[in-house]
C-alpha cells in the first residue's frame, strides 16, 4: 500500500511538473503541426510519415527532455530529499517513465488515427515501449550532467545509433539481421509489425539492462551533492 501511495505521488507530481513547465502546451501545438503535415501528404506516405514521426519524437520524448527535468530536480536540490527519504529509485524512475509515456500514448494515438494506420494497437504499444526505452537513456545521461549543452552533446550519439538505423528499416534498405537491433524492434512494433521473437527477447533484456543502469546511476545522483547549471 505505502509503495503504491509513493508512485501515485510521484506521477502526479511529475503530471503537475510536466503541465507546469509547458510539456501538455507544447505537444498540442507539435501535434497539430504534424496531424497538417500527415493530411498534406498523398494518402500513400502518410503511414510512414506516421510511423517515422511517432518513433522519432513523442516516443523519443524521454531522450529529449530528461535532461531539462532532472537537471531543474538538481536545482531545487531535489535529489537531497529524495535520499533521505522513502522514496526508492526504483518508484522515481517508473514514476518518471509513466508519466512521460502518458503524453507519448496519446500523441502516437492521435496521429496514428490521421493516418489511418493499420494496426493502432501496436503501434501504441510499440509507442510504450519505445518511450520506456528512450526515457531510461535519457535519465542514465541526465544523472551524469550537470548543465543542458553536455546532455544534448552526450544524447546526439545515441539519436544517431537509434534513429538512422531505424528510419532505414523502415524503408528495408538494412541487411536482414538488422531487425534483431533493438531500436529495429522497437520501430516494427511502431509500424505495426510484430518483430521476430529473437529480436524481442533482446529487446526486453536490453530494457531490463536499462533499467538496472538507471536505478544504479538515480541512486548515485541522490548520494552526491551540489547543484546544476541550465
Amino acid at each position: 500500500m505505502e509503495i503504491r501511495m509513493r508512485l501515485r505521488s510521484l506521477f502526479l507530481w511529475d503530471i503537475c511538473f510536466q503541465a507546469k513547465y509547458g510539456f501538455y502546451f507544447l505537444y498540442a501545438v507539435l501535434t497539430g503541426i504534424y496531424v497538417s503535415i500527415l493530411f498534406a501528404l498523398p494518402e500513400n506516405w502518410q503511414e510512414k510519415v506516421a510511423t517515422i514521426l511517432i518513433f522519432s519524437d513523442p516516443a523519443a520524448m524521454g531522450l529529449f527532455f530528461m535532461g531539462a527535468i532532472v537537471l531543474f530536480e538538481k536545482n531545487q536540490h531535489t535529489p537531497c530529499a529524495f535520499a533521505v527519504s522513502p522514496v526508492r529509485p526504483m518508484e522515481y524512475i517508473i514514476a518518471k517513465t509513466g508519466s512521460l509515456s502518458v503524453i507519448s500514448l496519446v500523441v502516437a494515438a492521435i496521429l496514428g488515427l490521421a493516418a489511418n494506420v493499420a494496426h493502432l494497437y501496436i503501434v501504441l504499444f510499440g509507442t510504450v515501449i519505445s518511450s520506456v526505452v528512450f526515457t531510461l537513456l535519457g535519465m542514465i545521461i541526465a544523472t551524469k550532467i550537470s548543465s543542458l549543452n553536455q546532455f544534448i552533446l552526450w544524447t546526439v550519439p545515441i539519436e544517431i545509433a537509434c534513429f538512422v538505423p531505424a528510419v532505414l528499416h523502415v524503408f528495408k534498405i538494412t541487411p536482414a539481421w538488422f531487425r534483431y537491433y533493438p531500436a529495429n524492434v522497437c520501430m516494427d512494433l511502431v509500424s505495426g509489425r510484430i518483430p521476430p521473437a529473437a529480436g524481442s527477447f533482446i529487446a526486453i533484456g536490453w530494457m531490463a539492462v536499462l533499467f538496472a543502469l538507471s536505478k544504479y546511476s538515480v541512486l548515485k545522483m541522490w548520494r552526491s551533492t551540489g547543484g546544476a547549471k541550465l
